[in-house]
């Protein structure tokens, strides 16, 4: 899942990052890479090595594109991903990767080991699941250059890309310094809050090896190296209830989340850095004739700077008592005041990957040599999680052009040429990254 925004400045990067200093730069100058690095680049992406693996991504399409299907028809709603991942595992296995496993929380893994290893771990990532809940047809239709199902485009796709670039790596011969991960994990989408990568680097038996982290999603040509944070709250309101007509003149936990809504709207957030909120769900009550005995709102907010959520949450966490003891001033509490709980149901980190960074640089670099002009920005992905522990990380565009993520009619174009040259700048930074001969 991605949202972007595409405004990086100097400021904004210091902002992200919650300090007062700026970072000496907001994007590689012009969208180019160092030279040193573009040299680097160049040397490799000209390798007949290189030509190899690029040989193999070209030669593997209708290969890549049966495995999109595969994986797409076998559904991954939130929390319910185990047959995707088993099916993915399998895969990871086919294609030769070692230690193949998976773990606890459900993450699908393969190991490709390189020549030194104590050198940091490199993790390539794209997720399993999906956002469509369980029973959604996810049968993949072809329509022309378009093949269209729930879930193809985010980020199943990605997959796919992965299990080629193992078969890339094999082909060309191509050895690395640092081992990689290959990781299909769970969790990325909404309600899972990154719980598959947050279990990587906290929990798994690999979390005090990793280096760095890439995760792929659909799309060419983006370097997103910042990571929008956010926090989701549940904020249950309680009552006593009773008849709309009988028990009428009695506090209504309705009235008091109206009141928590609409001081919750009158929030004042900057334009720069980007700071939003929302209220997406409201819920609760019996019937049209009752006072209802608890009602729910859940309420999303996001910042590129850490300082600035922090702020929308103290900003909740203010105006909630303030609107219960609105109602309960306005009505009778003769059968019990109006009392409410706020659970904290997502946080995702806010982060940034500074632009001088080696992964950002040789992204930045392996377009540059094929002449595509990079984009840069912030993003709420699986990146979150490294960079707001500081690991150098970036989400980077797989290949695949797609069309109405999250929607049922969800499609990718099977454009072959432009994706399979997308593909290859993701493997010439893998490889630049692992340190690959």
């Amino acid at each position: 899942m991605l949202r972007r925004t595409l405004r990086f400045t100097v400021a904004a990067l210091a902002l992200a990052a919650g300090g007062g200093t700026a970072i000496a730069q907001a994007a590689p100058a012009g969208e180019t890479a160092s030279g040193p690095v573009i040299a680097r680049m160049t040397k490799l992406m000209k390798s007949p090595a290189f030509a190899k693996a690029s040989a193999s991504l070209e030669g593997d399409w209708e290969r890549i594109v049966a495995d999109v299907i595969t994986l797409t028809e076998i559904p991954a709603p939130p929390f319910k991903e185990a047959e995707r991942a088993k099916a993915y595992a399998a895969m990871l296995k086919d294609v030769g990767l070692a230690d193949v496993e998976i773990d606890t929380e459900g993450n699908a893994t393969g190991l490709r080991r390189g020549t030194d290893p104590k050198a940091p771990l490199i993790v390539i990532a794209a997720h399993l699941d999906t956002v469509f809940p369980e029973g959604t047809d996810t049968k993949v239709r072809r329509e022309g250059n378009r093949l269209s199902a729930p879930g193809i485009g985010d980020d199943t796709c990605s997959l796919a890309v992965l299990l080629a670039f193992v078969r890339a790596l094999d082909r060309a011969g191509i050895k690395t310094k640092n081992d990689i991960l290959f990781v299909g994990n769970v969790g990325e989408e909404g309600p899972g809050d990154l719980r598959g990568v947050r279990y990587l680097f906290n929990k798994s038996k690999h979390k005090d090896r990793i280096g760095s982290f890439i995760s792929f999603e659909p799309g060419q040509g983006r370097v997103t190296n910042g990571g929008v944070g956010s926090r989701r709250y549940r904020v249950n309101f309680h009552g006593p209830g009773g008849h709309s007509f009988g028990a009428f003149g009695l506090v209504n936990p309705a009235q008091a989340m109206a009141n928590a809504i609409v001081a919750f709207g009158q929030m004042k957030v900057p334009a720069q850095p980007k700071t939003t909120f929302n209220v997406g769900i409201v819920e609760g009550g019996t019937s049209v004739n009752s006072i209802p005995h608890d009602v729910a709102m859940t309420v999303d907010m996001r910042s590129e700077n850490k300082a600035q959520l922090e702020a929308e949450v103290d900003y909740l966490m203010a105006a909630l008592p303030k609107a219960v003891a609105l109602e309960n001033a306005t009505r009778s509490t003769a059968s019990g005041p109006i009392t409410f709980e706020a659970k904290q149901i997502g946080d995702r980190a806010v982060g940034m990957t500074a632009p001088d960074a080696e992964i950002v640089q040789l992204a930045t670099a392996a377009m540059n040599v094929r002449g595509v002009k990079p984009s840069y920005g912030f993003g709420s992905t699986d990146s979150n999680v490294p960079m707001g522990l500081g690991i150098p990380a970036v989400t980077l565009g797989s290949g695949f052009k797609t069309q109405r993520s999250h929607a049922l009619d969800e499609s990718l174009l099977l454009d072959k040429p432009s994706t399979v040259s997308a593909m290859q700048m993701g493997l010439a930074t893998v490889i630049a990254l692992a340190k690959g001969d």
